[in-house]
């Protein structure tokens, strides 16, 4: 028979090699009880049911074998969002929220735009400034129809019904000067870069992660094809790696893009790059 406390104490050992091996441990006998985090510390003397145990063993197996936290429990929070993923979907990061802080920010509240989320793969980018301007038409669109189907599904167990999933690849379902703005994180790794190999990222799709030799593949056609479905003054926002800022800002410049800046995430590397298409 086993404890809440002695399971989380031999599992936390056995993903020693993680830097957070304790929570990923937490994490996964919360789901597999079905109880909030408070639980494990409310009543720690709790005997774990033999199915519970098992399961319980299983899943930090895997964790220990590499295969993410978010895939073992079929969820990650995403802007204090519970977002379904799976392994056809990137796992929402949290310097990815940088991004819907941004559009926050920077595009007006009191009117009705038409915004675009692309290459949205749960929805989590989608769903969250939906969440937070109920008054804008929100689009999320991925050329994967097995991830459109999962940000269709979070979308309305997380109450935005009206969230408009597409499948499509980037700005080509939309006609000229039709978006307001334009949100995307899309794939910005490039094809040989050894990080792809190691860790999570092993488990999650190669195409929404890696973008050719330079990892701009994507972005630069994002932003071509910004330049026609903008309006006139329309924001792009762009998630990149912090290496890529140079570059990104280069072929804004050329594609006559102004007011160029960029934010930089928690950790101080810039992320998050935005303009807007000249007037």
């Amino acid at each position: 028979m086993t404890t809440i406390a002695e399971a989380l104490k031999q599992a936390t050992g056995q993903l020693a090699a993680y830097d957070n091996a304790r929570l990923d441990a937490e994490v996964l006998l919360t789901h597999v009880l079905n109880k909030p985090r408070s639980h494990l510390y409310a009543w720690p003397e709790q005997v774990l049911d033999s199915a519970s145990a098992a399961q319980f063993e299983s899943l930090v197996t895997r964790r220990a074998g590499g295969e993410p936290v978010a895939h073992l429990t079929g969820q990650r929070e995403f802007w204090s969002l519970t977002l379904d993923v799976t392994v056809d979907t990137l796992i929402p990061r949290p310097e990815t929220e940088l991004l819907v802080e941004q559009a926050l920010a920077l595009l007006p509240a009191d009117r009705p735009l038409r915004v675009a989320d692309l290459g949205t793969g749960s929805g989590a980018i989608a769903i969250a400034l939906a969440c937070e301007r109920r008054h804008w038409q929100l689009y999320a669109l991925d050329r994967s129809r097995a991830c459109v189907s999962v940000a269709r599904r979070n979308a309305v167990r997380l109450g935005v019904p009206d969230l408009r999933c597409v499948i499509g690849s980037w700005s080509a379902a939309f006609g000229a000067a039709t978006l307001d703005a334009i949100v995307a994180n899309p794939p910005y790794v490039d094809t040989g870069d050894p990080h792809l190999q190691q860790g999570d990222v092993r488990f999650e799709p190669l195409s929404a992660l890696a973008a050719g030799a330079d990892g701009l593949d994507d972005i630069r056609q994002l932003i071509t094809d910004a330049v026609r479905v903008l309006v006139p003054g329309g924001y792009l926002f762009l998630e990149h790696a912090p290496a890529q800022t140079t570059e990104i800002r280069n072929l804004l410049y050329l594609n006559n893009f102004v007011g160029i800046g960029t934010a930089c995430d928690l950790a101080g590397r810039e992320r998050v790059t935005r303009a807007r298409r000249v007037s």
